[in-house]
C-alpha cells in the first residue's frame, strides 16, 4: 500500500523533501507549497516519520526540542546537528548544576538542624491517596468499634490451620 501512495504522491505533484534525522532515528520532511492535478492550492507542510511507529510505544522525549518548534513552525530553518550538540551540552551542565545546588542546600539544612538554628521537618506518612475509595477508612478488625452513634461490629476472621 505504500509504493501505491508513494506512486500516487509522485504522480500528482506530493512529493516530500528529506530535510534531516535526529540521534533518536525520526526522519523530517518538508513538502512545498504546490498544486495538485486539479489546480487546489497546497500549503507547506512539515511532518515526521517517527522510528518507532507504534502509537503506543511514543514517549513524550523521542523528538528533540528543536526539531519539535521546527515541525510546529516556530523557527524557520531546521536545526543543524551542531546546534542540537550545543543545546544538547548545554542541557547536561544545568543538570549538573542542578545536582551540585540540590547537594549543597542539603549540606546546609543538615548544618543548620545541627547547629539547631532550624527545626528538623516532621515527617507525615499519608495512607493512600485523598481521591481513593478507601481513604480515610479504618482497616477491619476483630474488635467492635464505637463512637457516638455510629456501631461497627468487628469482623470474622478464620484462624490459620496449624
Amino acid at each position: 500500500m505504500s509504493r501505491i501512495a508513494g506512486l500516487l504522491r509522485r504522480i500528482f505533484g506530493i512529493v516530500r523533501e528529506h530535510v534531516g534525522t535526529d540521534h533518536f532515528g525520526n526522519k523530517y520532511y518538508s513538502i512545498p507549497e504546490q498544486k495538485t492535478w486539479t489546480g487546489r492550492q497546497v500549503r507547506a507542510k512539515r511532518m515526521v516519520e517517527a522510528a518507532n511507529p507504534a502509537e503506543y510505544e511514543y514517549m513524550e522525549g523521542n523528538i528533540p526540542i528543536e526539531w519539535e518548534a521546527w515541525i510546529r513552525g516556530r523557527r524557520k530553518e531546521p536545526p543543524s546537528i551542531e546546534e542540537l550538540m550545543m543545546n544538547e551540552s548545554q542541557r547536561n551542565e544545568v543538570k549538573l548544576k542542578a545536582m551540585e545546588l540540590e547537594e549543597k542546600d542539603l549540606a546546609l539544612q543538615a548544618k543548620e538542624h545541627e547547629e539547631g538554628l532550624v527545626a528538623t521537618p516532621a515527617r507525615t506518612v499519608a495512607k493512600g491517596h485523598a481521591s481513593a475509595a478507601v481513604f480515610g477508612k479504618e482497616e477491619l478488625s476483630e474488635e467492635p468499634t464505637s463512637t457516638a452513634n455510629k456501631f461497627q461490629p468487628g469482623s470474622w476472621m478464620p484462624t490459620s490451620k496449624k
